[in-house]
């Protein structure tokens, strides 16, 4: 007998994974009701346990992330990195200019846009390793390296190592596209059973709190350029209202989707924000840009040895735990969503290609944007000492960094202007992919499926956002950091078995002779669906025959072409 969670679900018109689906959607707002509730509370019990974690295994997220980092250089350097994430004679599904621009539209861009001034001022101002002197030229160069220590290749791993093993499992194993799948070469069958639908609900839970603190840092950074171009106030109000203009851009998107939603608008901000880089560098002291910015290429390589390592242990000052910790137990937490949404976009590469274009080609981008507007904000501090760190460090006004900096440039109205739209429309492409993903998660399966599933997705996304932030205001966000430190400890352990299922899953399926021949598996669906599909197709079936009348009322069920069991063809 059909409970009435199954039976909610078919009269809502929903074609998705119902345990994953509703454990997810109650888990999500049991948190948010209770964060609005009990706001103190929940920040006592998650600031003593963040407090305990960052005391004591802050070395384990810094090791991690380094130890994921050599894992992906072996891979594309070994014989593995001529496998095909897809079918042997398939090739990449989208264009390079394309492929690059969706990158940005998993959440990164947002990223860049808000820390491209904030981080190196900050850092400036107070040196990480407290040896130097703040504002001294030396405390510039660790800044830069710092910099782009955390937005380099580390930050890109965190993404990548996931988006690897996504991509093998769903497009050579034909795995259903959730974490659980990663899991097989462990589990087994199992990753169908309750032990799989843990692991997912998990991931698009990490996923929606992850897309949450983006979300809010974006609104806040658009309310401050509202400020400051328009005298808009920075209230809870107008971020709420912020938060619900951008997501209605988001359900169009939601609505037409992935090439003609999230691809155009993806190429059109990459162009963009590649014409404001382009007017800092021609308006500004071009020639100080493009040397310091190759000079950040030297500077990011030499430390970078020590940076992967270094856990302030000498100092001991906490400044690892504020930054570095927290932006990698953060970005982990919602690394599943931006390893699905690359995935996707990906299928038909080889490892080699996959790793060296996810690692090489976004790194490149955010070491010349950093650059940039580092140097840009070094040149700016150089010669009015306070210009910068001023309002962004001493006033606080982190968000509002970008418009500060711009007003020190020609034009200054009309590029800010421009750099609100950028924020717009990467939080749109950031709140569009969550939702494509968490719904890709939930449903187990790439086809098509109704818009609406995306839409709540879409919705909850801003509405755990809002909450946080018009609810609760700067306490909610802070308790959801703290929880994400929580939660990335277990997606950090994850990443190791991710190392080892992907090792083990292309040894089991690759040849040892020249050319490199890897074993064909058959589609699979998660049973549930498999089951509905079957039901939907003899239904199909007597309806026909009922139309032909009695005598060709046959019913017999035809083979099923997709087995509900992760079988290889023979």
């Amino acid at each position: 007998m059909r409970s009435a969670v199954h039976r909610l679900h078919d009269s809502l018109g929903l074609r998705t994974g119902t345990t994953i689906f509703t454990a997810s959607a109650v888990v999500i707002a049991a948190f948010v009701i209770t964060t609005i509730l009990f706001t103190t509370q929940v920040d006592a019990f998650f600031a003593g346990l963040t407090g305990w974690l960052l005391e004591n295994l802050g070395w384990f997220y810094v090791l991690g992330v380094t130890v994921f980092l050599a894992f992906l250089v072996y891979m594309a350097a070994s014989r593995f990195g001529r496998v095909r994430l897809g079918p042997d004679d398939e090739g990449p599904e989208h264009s390079g200019l394309s492929w690059f621009g969706m990158l940005f539209a998993a959440g990164i861009g947002t990223i860049l846009m808000f820390w491209g001034v904030a981080e190196p001022i900050n850092h400036l101002a107070n040196p990480p390793m407290q040896d130097v002197e703040a504002g001294s030229a030396a405390a510039f160069e660790q800044a830069m390296a710092f910099t782009l220590y955390h937005f380099g290749l580390h930050t890109w791993t965190i993404f990548t190592l996931p988006a690897l093993c996504f991509a093998y499992f769903m497009y050579k194993r034909n795995l259903p596209p959730r974490v659980s799948s990663i899991f097989h070469p462990l589990l087994g069958d199992r990753i169908h059973g309750p032990l799989g639908a843990v692991i997912d609900v998990t991931a698009i839970v990490g996923t929606m709190f992850g897309v949450a603190v983006s979300v809010g840092l974006g609104t806040l950074q658009i309310n401050s350029g509202l400020a400051s171009l328009f005298g808009i106030e920075e209230s809870r109000l107008v971020q709420i209202l912020i938060i619900g203009a951008v997501t209605a851009i988001a359900v169009i998107s939601v609505g037409v989707g992935l090439d003609r939603g999230i691809k155009r608008l993806s190429n059109f901000n990459i162009v963009v924000a590649v014409g404001l880089l382009c007017f800092v560098v021609v308006t500004g002291p071009t020639l100080f840009l493009l040397q310091g910015t190759i000079e950040s290429v030297g500077t990011y390589l030499a430390w970078l040895p020590e940076l992967a390592f270094w856990n302030d242990t000498i100092a001991g000052s906490g400044w690892q735990n504020s930054w570095t910790v927290f932006y990698w137990a953060w970005t982990i937490s919602w690394s599943p969503f931006v390893g699905i949404f690359i995935a996707r976009i990906s299928r038909g590469r080889s490892i080699r290609q996959f790793v060296i274009g996810v690692l090489a080609v976004p790194v490149s981008f955010s070491v010349i944007w950093f650059g940039v507007f580092g140097w840009g904000s070094y040149d700016i501090e150089r010669q009015d000492p306070g210009a910068l760190t001023g309002p962004v460090v001493d006033d606080g006004d982190i968000p509002g960094a970008l418009f500060v900096f711009l007003e020190n440039y020609p034009l200054s109205t009309v590029m800010s202007v421009i750099a609100i739209m950028l924020v717009i429309v990467f939080f749109t492409t950031s709140v569009d992919s969550a939702a494509l993903v968490m719904d890709t998660i939930a449903n187990g399966h790439e086809d098509p499926a109704p818009t609406r599933q995306r839409v709540f997705w879409a919705l909850c996304v801003a509405l755990v956002a809002g909450t946080l932030l018009g609810a609760t205001g700067a306490g909610g966000l802070e308790a959801l950091q703290q929880v994400i430190i929580v939660v990335g400890l277990p997606f950090f352990v994850m990443g190791y078995v991710m190392i080892y299922s992907l090792l083990r899953a292309l040894k089991e399926d690759a040849g040892e002779r020249q050319p490199l021949r890897t074993k064909r598996w058959r589609k699979v669906l998660p049973p549930q669906e498999a089951a509905r599909r079957e039901e939907e197709e003899r239904e199909q079936e007597q309806a026909q025959a009922g139309r032909r009348g009695p005598l060709l009322s046959k019913t017999d069920s035809a083979p099923r072409d997709v087995p509900t069991g992760s079988e290889k063809e023979s």
